[in-house]
């Protein structure tokens, strides 16, 4: 199956579970698909029109500073889009300083566009992972043909260090980032090494992948070490379509991690955090 297909499908599940049979499938009649003022080109994604839309009417007037958007759900209802379209659609906002996103409250207006003001849009979260599975994903199944015993070892070694991390309290990406990029070193072709690096560096460049990944961070949202052991495992026995595919479902569960598992852990650690407070003033802490 095509991996692409795969995330999407697997989001689209998901969001189609939570909200029930009312997901609308874009169309012409989608209002996403209508003129406004603020179109863009037909190829636009479908949360960059969400975007626009949104965009439309802060300028407007629709919305005023302080005031809380509709939430995911009805998003997703009222547009005929997925909750990830709907979420990178608020990312984008986001990042330009329009809105707030608050954990459990929702999505807020903090400033209105300026004349001639127009939305941008850089390389999002979801999309960098699209190309890392279409490039890691090979690049594993290269590897698994070059890599050395002693590049075996190396990977076994950062397995060990993403698991001890991930008992710190402060999450770090360094053990992960050496690990995939180890992997593409493997490979014994500069132009993959170079390409992934590149991949990586835009985690942290491109505003909503970076904001995406602070939340993820703040979450707790931390490296998944049993699925980089599985990637290992095909490259020890030199088996590359083993460690394409270990890749890919490695890769395509990021998705589902930093679109859902942000949200419910960090509404996890709020709870915690409650609880905390009230037990220090005498309170019950499931009050």
């Amino acid at each position: 199956m095509d991996p692409f297909h795969s995330i999407k499908r697997r989001c689209s599940v998901r969001t189609q579970h939570q909200i029930g049979n009312s997901v609308v499938k874009p169309g012409f009649q989608n209002a996403l698909f209508g003129v406004g003022k603020y179109d863009a080109p037909a190829n636009d994604r479908l949360y960059q029109r969400l975007a626009r839309r949104l965009f439309e009417q802060l300028a407007g007037g629709t919305y005023a500073i302080g005031d809380r958007l509709p939430a995911e759900r009805e998003l997703a209802i009222d547009y005929g889009a997925s909750r990830p379209a709907v979420r990178e659609a608020l990312i984008a906002l986001e990042v330009q300083g329009f809105i707030e996103v608050r954990v459990g409250s929702g999505a807020y207006v903090c400033r209105l566009p300026g004349q001639g003001e127009e939305p941008g849009f850089a390389i999002t979260a979801f999309e960098l992972t699209e190309a890392r599975i279409m490039f890691e994903g090979e690049a594993a199944a290269l590897a698994a043909v070059q890599i050395t015993d002693a590049e075996v070892d190396r990977l076994d070694a950062l397995v060990e260090a993403m698991t001890t991390e991930n008992l710190l309290d402060e999450v770090t990406e360094i053990a992960d980032r050496d690990f995939h990029i180890a992997i593409a070193k493997a490979t014994r072709n500069a132009g993959v090494v170079r390409t992934i690096e590149d991949l990586w560096h835009l985690r942290s460049t491109s505003p909503e992948c970076a904001l995406l990944h602070s939340k993820a961070r703040n979450a707790k949202v931390r490296p998944v070490v049993a699925e980089h052991a599985a990637i290992v495992d095909a490259l020890r026995a030199r088996d590359a379509a083993g460690a394409r595919t270990a890749m890919r479902a490695h890769l395509t569960s990021v998705m589902d991690h930093l679109l859902f598992r942000t949200e419910e852990m960090a509404m996890e650690e709020a709870r915690r955090a409650l609880a905390t407070t009230r037990l220090r003033y005498g309170g019950v802490a499931n009050a």
